[in-house]
């Protein structure tokens, strides 16, 4: 009986200890995911209601130790604004002790027009220099070395003196761009006592004074929008830097008429589609009587397809090969130039009375045939599966694919058959042909000058700012191919003021600035609708091919 008694114990023993040894561990997990889960809340919370612009990351680009703890550490939070860096358990404390960039502040020690310094504390930015003995700060393994979050100085821990704490800012190398908070404050308290006279606050009346607006499209160029964001951010006032996923241009370009006339400089971080959308917020400002706030623009081409960007000497795209302080002096070194802007108006045959025509707005170029039909198809496919197209490779590799299957099928033949062609109210015979192309700017097809095609025979000089488009016909979509590796030239057909396409029969593929539709019988006219001020930047101009090829 006594055996019985002593297996059955040791059994129940057996069975309690494989009890807990599953459920122990079980436990624990259910423990730690809680704690993980409370520890996010808490931490979004923070995130939510403090005035730091701060970001959670998994792993600091650079060696960074903690402004509070000062340990080192590999994980946690940084603000996209100041530059703080902190561990997740110092959070709350960073927050608390911690003021960020302000954005509107009133004027201290000089008066009105200047204020102090603001200097934090560690992770200065590798290779900087201390603007007291010159040397390189940030060499220790250790919190150390103070940098101002506006004019981006660094001082050494040693070279730090009294003085420095309460000497006025000077916003460094950008100070013709930024903002400075105090500004802000008084043209605020002006705006409520009714006084407009803005002439005589600092630096309004600096004659360089040349304020940029940053507007990035973070949908655009795998995730380099967002990114750029912060680096914008850090080296001017947050408040010139919007997000157009949040805010639309037209409010964000509301901030030009606190500023200068004629002074201010919008950077567009975009797709030209982005830029078309910002040109178009600068025309409702001249519809509501606004002229004379009306900036200039200059690109950061993200994304796919910038042939306006390239046009204008700003590059086929950008991946984060140039630093950010470059693109500033990029922007502030550009020269002023003008765009044309096209009304295409698209009337449906028999709908005179009944349907509205479609307008448009065109800044590059409009086409119907072959180019038209593979921007129709690569935009029903990134319609269905967008995850996919975040790749320039992989954009190309798909247009790749519908040219090489329409010079198989050929859908758009004998289109001088279906299309009348007039420039100029004068009507164009038409060779045998596939496609019509209708050009403002220079780069056609992500970094191809179509207008020029091998260059060997002479041409009329083609600008985008003389009123005049520039019409070509291509025989399909072999010969597109063709003229981008310049192999071939395109059928010139004309340069007109005015341009009038009829579609007598059927269906055919029509785009303008990469938005395309299949469109059925209808007229097309082209007029000229405004200027757009722009910027150029005369660097070197790349053709996409070897931007291709570095890929």
């Amino acid at each position: 009986g006594s055996g019985d008694a002593s297996r059955a114990v040791a059994d129940w023993r057996l069975a309690v200890g494989t009890l807990c040894s599953v459920l122990l561990p079980v436990l624990i997990t259910a423990w730690c995911s809680f704690q993980r889960s409370r520890r996010q809340l808490l931490i979004r919370d923070i995130f939510r209601k403090s005035k730091h612009d701060w970001h959670y990351t998994d792993l600091f680009g650079q060696p960074s130790y903690c402004c509070v703890c000062a340990q080192p550490i590999l994980r946690g939070a940084f603000c996209g604004c100041c530059g703080l860096r902190v561990s997740e358990r110092c959070l709350k404390k960073a927050d608390q002790r911690f003021l960020c960039k302000e954005i509107v502040m009133r004027g201290t020690g000089g008066g009105p027009s200047s204020m102090p310094h603001h200097w934090i504390r560690g992770n200065v930015p590798l290779c900087s220099c201390c603007m007291v003995c010159k040397q390189q700060c940030g060499t220790q393994p250790k919190l150390c070395d103070y940098r101002c979050v506006w004019c981006q100085y660094t001082v050494h821990d040693e070279c730090m003196v009294d003085c420095l704490r309460t000497e006025d800012c000077t916003f460094g190398e950008f100070k013709d761009l930024i903002i400075p908070p105090y500004y802000l404050s008084i043209i605020n308290q002006m705006r409520k006592e009714k006084s407009t006279s803005y002439e005589k606050v600092v630096p309004y009346c600096r004659k360089h004074w040349m304020p940029v607006i940053v507007l990035a499209n973070t949908r655009s160029g795998n995730n380099m929008g967002e990114t750029l964001l912060g680096e914008f951010k850090m080296l001017l006032n947050p408040v010139q830097v919007f997000d157009l996923s949040k805010i639309a241009p037209a409010k964000a370009l509301q901030l030009c008429t606190l500023l200068p006339c004629n002074a201010v400089r919008v950077l567009v971080c975009g797709g030209d589609g982005t830029v078309g959308w910002v040109l178009d917020a600068i025309d409702e400002m001249k519809i509501k009587g606004q002229e004379r706030y009306i900036p200039q623009v200059a690109i950061l081409p993200l994304g796919t397809g910038n042939d306006l960007s390239n046009t204008l000497g700003w590059g086929a795209g950008y991946a984060g090969e140039v630093p950010v302080e470059q693109i500033l002096r990029n922007v502030m070194e550009a020269d002023g130039i003008k765009l044309d802007r096209w009304k295409v108006q698209v009337t449906n045959k028999g709908y005179y009375n009944l349907r509205k025509p479609k307008v448009f707005t065109m800044n590059n170029y409009f086409s119907i045939g072959p180019d038209a039909l593979m921007a129709l198809n690569f935009h029903a496919h990134r319609e269905k599966t967008p995850s996919l197209f975040s790749s320039r490779i992989i954009n190309k590799a798909v247009y790749f694919f519908y040219g090489t299957k329409d010079c198989l099928v050929q859908e758009c033949k004998d289109l001088n058959k279906k299309v009348e062609l007039e420039l100029d109210g004068e009507r164009i015979e038409l060779p045998n042909l596939e496609g019509i192309i209708v050009l403002n700017i220079g780069y056609w097809g992500g970094g191809c000058r179509l207008w020029e095609g091998m260059g060997d025979e002479p041409y009329p000089l083609a600008r985008h700012d003389d009123g005049l488009l520039e019409v070509v016909g291509v025989h399909g979509s072999f010969h597109c191919a063709q003229i981008q590796v310049k192999l071939a030239n395109p059928v010139r057909l004309g340069q007109a003021h005015t341009v009038r396409l009829i579609l007598k029969s059927s269906k055919m593929p029509m785009q303008v600035d990469g938005e395309p539709w299949a469109q059925g019988p209808c007229t097309v006219t082209i007029t000229h609708k405004t200027h757009a001020l722009m910027l150029y930047h005369s660097g070197e101009q790349t053709d996409d091919d070897a931007s291709s090829l570095s890929e």
